[in-house]
């Protein structure tokens, strides 16, 4: 498969994972036959917007590049250098930038991209700033973080803020030309010092470090001619972004849409489990109806049945019907399949007790069936057997009742196209040369 054609399959991947989610949570029959819940539809209106955002941003495919960095590292310079020309205000002053601005970079070719600039992240009013470059990095698909010298502490806890982000970044050393003594492998160094000291993973490869010269001062030039005076006046050499412009460039070519199937993925997928956890939340209260319903109905069918086998084909569809309503509930999309894997993760996911049912069953089943027969003087024996069995059943079927709650709210991005799946199969698609795949590939 060629790496154009790789590409296009994976936004073609995202396209439909998405579509799916949009069409599945947008919809008001999510709840089979509960009533709307006005409470949840307003609380999972913005993760609505959400999924309609990362269809757009497939649907509409704009490369989105952030830059990030403290005060007078020069982000703006960055970006006017990358542009070539002089767009967004320079300066000595601290906060110049004190909104994000984005503007459109023509690159040549196909790929359109978009380059946003944001305010310094330790400036005046740094908190509500922060919250504002978060925001921006969960749009962008490519970080620029932006440094000058040596990392401060600051900076390092930055960027391991931006690494949760789950973006690719790329460290621009700016200023080179002032700190001829820094270099990329040194401030490489410098990083896997600061993650050892701070027990945190190195952050960067080597060649993902570019040093740039965006804004270089002017300098003295002596004018001589002839016999004529010399003369001095002030040059400003040209910008030191070649490297940099280059570095994005190949990593667009080559890996583009697939980062920007990945990056909507990723929006999709906090999407759902954010709409996941604010459903378990809000419907708690019928959700414990359903599941102490399940665990008397559960109970009740173990007691009064006097055939021991059945207890335990019994136990297991009524386990698997109480999934199925917990999701119908929560609106959460699961199968007769999948609520089966589900049982299963569950059964190992709370230990013994559902085993300890099973050898319940057979054990106090067996005992159970052979009182029943046996004589009518035995109704005593039976009637123990049978509310022992009972109340281990109905304990059993609580248990998964909560199990599947958590199972159901971490799950919900599973399915055969959910987000999850979909990024999955993009990360196992990737070559393990790519830039994405260094970066975003689970340790």
């Amino acid at each position: 498969m060629t790496v154009s054609s790789r590409q296009a399959h994976h936004l073609q991947l995202a396209h439909n994972s998405i579509q799916q989610a949009l069409n599945w949570f947008a919809s008001k029959r999510r709840h089979w036959n509960y009533p709307p819940n006005t409470e949840l539809q307003n609380a999972v209106r913005s993760e609505i917007q959400a999924l309609k955002a990362a269809l757009g941003k497939i649907e509409e495919p704009v490369i989105r590049i952030a830059t990030f960095g403290l005060v007078s590292r020069g982000k703006s310079a960055v970006i006017n250098a990358l542009v070539g020309q002089k767009v967004l205000t320079t300066g000595p002053l601290h906060g110049v930038t004190q909104w994000p601005q984005s503007i459109r970079w023509t690159s040549g070719d196909k790929v359109q991209i978009e380059l946003i600039d944001t305010p310094g992240l330790d400036e005046i009013a740094g908190e509500a700033r922060t919250q504002m470059a978060q925001e921006v990095a969960y749009q962008a698909d490519l970080i620029l973080f932006i440094i000058a010298g040596d990392i401060t502490r600051t900076e390092f806890d930055a960027l391991c803020d931006l690494k949760k982000s789950r973006k690719p970044l790329l460290l621009v050393f700016n200023k080179i030309d002032l700190y001829p003594d820094q270099d990329r492998d040194s401030i490489f160094q410098q990083l896997q010092d600061l993650g050892k000291n701070y027990q945190q993973l190195p952050i960067f490869s080597a060649d993902e470090i570019i040093g740039v010269s965006a804004e270089p001062p002017s300098i003295p030039v002596r004018l001589e001619y002839g016999n004529r005076p010399a003369e001095e006046t002030w040059e400003t050499p040209p910008p030191q972004i070649d490297n940099l412009r280059q570095k994005i460039l190949d990593i667009l070519n080559q890996e583009g849409r697939s980062l920007l199937a990945l990056n909507a993925l990723i929006q999709t997928q906090k999407a759902e489990e954010a709409i996941a956890e604010k459903t378990v939340n809000i419907r708690q209260v019928e959700a414990e109806q359903i599941i102490w319903k399940y665990a008397q109905y559960k109970a009740l069918a173990v007691a009064m049945n006097p055939i021991g086998l059945l207890d335990i084909a019994g136990g297991i569809i009524a386990d698997l019907f109480l999934i199925r309503a917990l999701a119908r509930l929560y609106g959460l999309p699961i199968t007769s399949f999948e609520a089966g894997k589900l049982w299963q993760q569950i059964v190992i996911g709370t230990g013994g007790l559902l085993l300890s049912e099973l050898g319940s069953s057979l054990l106090l089943g067996f005992n159970k069936t052979g009182y029943f027969w046996e004589s009518a003087g035995s109704f005593t024996s039976y009637a123990s057997a049978a509310f022992l069995q009972a109340g281990i059943a109905g304990y059993s079927a609580y248990r998964v009742g909560q199990a599947a709650k958590v199972y159901l709210a971490n799950g919900c991005s599973w399915g055969p196209l959910g987000a999850s799946t979909a990024i999955a199969a993009i990360l196992d698609d990737l070559d393990p040369q790519t830039f994405m795949y260094r970066i975003l590939r689970p340790d």
